[in-house]
């Protein structure tokens, strides 16, 4: 499922970041699995708070990587979630 671009997405029960001092940062599943998170993943991550909008979150990647096209960027953003949300990681 990919999310539509006004959908706020968060983080789903359960599911947590390790803390900031412990590196990689990972995002730590529910069900006990874990994701490694570096560069834009974990910047995708940290917005999915909520309060971020998908078109919100891909805005700041445009600005992040400005020299990437944006389609591209929103594209890939949208897939990262889908499987983010079938991963049990994140709801909108």
């Amino acid at each position: 499922m990919k999310p539509d671009l006004t959908a706020a997405p968060r983080l789903a029960p359960g599911v947590r970041l390790n803390e900031k001092n412990q590196q990689p940062r990972r995002l730590l599943l529910a069900a006990g699995g874990e994701l490694r998170l570096s560069g834009p993943s974990l910047e995708i991550v940290q917005l999915c708070d909520g309060k971020h909008t998908v078109q919100q979150i891909a805005e700041k990647l445009h600005a992040l990587y400005a020299k990437a096209e944006p389609q591209r960027i929103t594209g890939d953003l949208l897939s990262y979630l889908g499987l983010l949300h079938e991963q049990r990681a994140i709801d909108f």
